[in-house]
């Protein structure tokens, strides 16, 4: 099918300038990386130069680059997600790799579900999971490209059902919130385990209620979204073999982490136990450097297969080759979110000790540089140190119910500054050193979350200190009804 060749000239990149340094620019891209994108297509477009010439101008050509700018405009109205001091939700920016390799793979916007949607993409598809199922120590394993840790969990969940039908899903009370709500959607019975004081899975309650039999998953977390923590995944598998049951481990947000070698002596072991799970989600889109969406299933035993199989005899007559479509419970898929990994795991292998990993290393780093601050100022309240780059603190007051207003508060007032961070509900049980005459008057306690995700956020830990602080200020110098005092 003939294709309309794409130009791409050398536009500079639009500057956005902080309101606190207004000498200093954050750049999203680069006019360097336009021209990258410029000489890759004209090689693109010589693959196919004998193909005959055709008039394929889109429709509103002539208005296009009004349009643009006025779309650059909207999209202004956003935090911003790829600057150190936005410190967050778990939003991290892409690599300027992925995001341009994306942009390529739009030109032909090829689909990986047959291989005749997308030849290449696919082929790059399966060399990018090999190299994630690699991480764990996986040669043989099923596995593809998803949407996000949601289909991801889905797939397991769906593959758990139909290995050991009838059988219970359970789950930590502080695993996320997808794996409940997907159990109703396949009509799986699940429960969930309440989680330690660190908010892990129970293993004590874990093991209570495996005695009463009937469990056929237990769904582990390799970073809980609300805090980082990791369950003990090595001390599930001595479980596994008194009761035998499956485990799929939800590494959509910690996985990568199996590469970092600076982590707790017991969060280390459970990621070295990650290949003994018999499926595991991860999320490129978080950290693995991608755009949305792009998750990541994979199932240690190649058989589960089986499960997939259905006929479509007009979409798989191309290849005798495996048709991604064939092992994959969604359709179309977007090839462009393979090149885009393809490309970046290609700059960036996974190699312990690699560029790649001293940027996790250094996220890590700086969620313990956070915390150790946070730990010596008395005003401050934490329930553990973080496992990954997680870091959940509060203001101390003489209530629950006061610590909760004035996160909210120092949120707003943080905002105020450029230090953008995140507020999470948790359960007071976490916070083990609470003031012994802080009245409980609420079981849940609004605190205040950083997810330091960027490398860069280990340079600017003075940075967000210094607003935190001052934030802090703004809200204790207001008039106001709250109380703060005791200790």
């Amino acid at each position: 099918m003939p294709i309309r060749k794409i130009s791409m000239p050398n536009l500079p990149a639009r500057k956005l300038r902080s309101k606190s340094k207004p000498n200093s620019k954050a750049e999203l891209l680069n006019s360097e990386h336009f021209r990258f994108l410029s000489d890759a297509l004209r090689s693109l477009n010589e693959g196919f130069q004998n193909l005959p010439e055709c008039k394929n101008d889109a429709p509103g050509d002539d208005r296009l680059a009004k349009v643009l700018t006025a779309t650059a405009e909207r999209l202004r109205d956003n935090y911003p997600y790829f600057h150190p001091l936005y410190a967050g939700q778990m939003l991290k920016p892409p690599h300027p790799v992925a995001q341009l390799a994306y942009a390529l793979a739009m030109t032909i916007n090829p689909n990986n579900h047959a291989l005749d949607g997308g030849r290449a993409t696919s082929a790059m598809e399966k060399e990018a999971v090999a190299q994630l199922a690699a991480m764990f120590g996986w040669k043989k394993f099923l596995g593809h490209l998803c949407s996000g840790g949601t289909m991801a969990n889905l797939e397991a969940l769906w593959v758990d059902g139909q290995s050991v039908p009838g059988k219970t899903i359970v789950a930590s009370s502080q695993s996320h919130y997808t794996h409940e709500r997907i159990s109703k959607v396949l009509q799986l019975p699940f429960e969930t385990i309440p989680s330690d004081a660190r908010g892990r899975i129970d293993l004590k309650l874990l093991e209570k209620r495996l005695k009463r039999r009937g469990v056929g998953t237990i769904v582990v977390t390799m970073g809980t979204t609300a805090t980082g923590a990791v369950d003990p995944l090595h001390e599930i598998l001595a479980l596994r073999k008194k009761y035998n049951f499956r485990i799929h481990a939800d590494a959509a947000y910690g996985g990568y982490f199996t590469l970092v070698e600076n982590l707790e002596p017991d969060t280390q072991k459970a990621f070295a136990a990650l290949g003994e799970a018999d499926s595991i989600a991860i999320d490129p889109h978080k950290h693995g450097l991608q755009p949305y969406g792009c998750g990541c299933i994979l199932f240690k035993d190649p058989g589960v297969g089986r499960w997939y199989k259905h006929n479509s005899p007009y979409t798989y007559f191309t290849s005798t080759d495996l048709h991604l479509g064939e092992i994959s419970l969604e359709c179309s898929r977007p090839g462009a979110a393979a090149a885009a990994l393809w490309a970046t795991q290609k700059l960036l292998p996974l190699n312990k000790g690699g560029e790649f990993a001293q940027g996790l290393t250094k996220s890590s780093e700086a969620a313990r540089a956070m915390y150790e601050r946070l730990t010596c100022d008395a005003r401050f309240i934490t329930p553990f140190a973080p496992e990954l780059d997680i870091v959940i603190f509060a203001l101390r007051a003489e209530t629950v119910s006061a610590t909760s207003l004035l996160s909210r508060r120092i949120f707003d007032a943080a905002a105020q500054r450029d230090l953008h961070l995140a507020l999470a509900d948790l359960p007071v049980a976490l916070f083990q050193h609470l003031p012994p005459n802080m009245k409980r008057d609420r079981d849940i306690i609004t605190c205040l979350r950083s997810a330091l995700m960027k490398p860069a956020h280990f340079d600017w830990v003075d940075q967000i200190w210094q607003r935190l602080l001052a934030s802090v200020a703004d809200v204790e110098n207001r008039k106001t009804q709250i109380s703060r005092h005791g200790k």
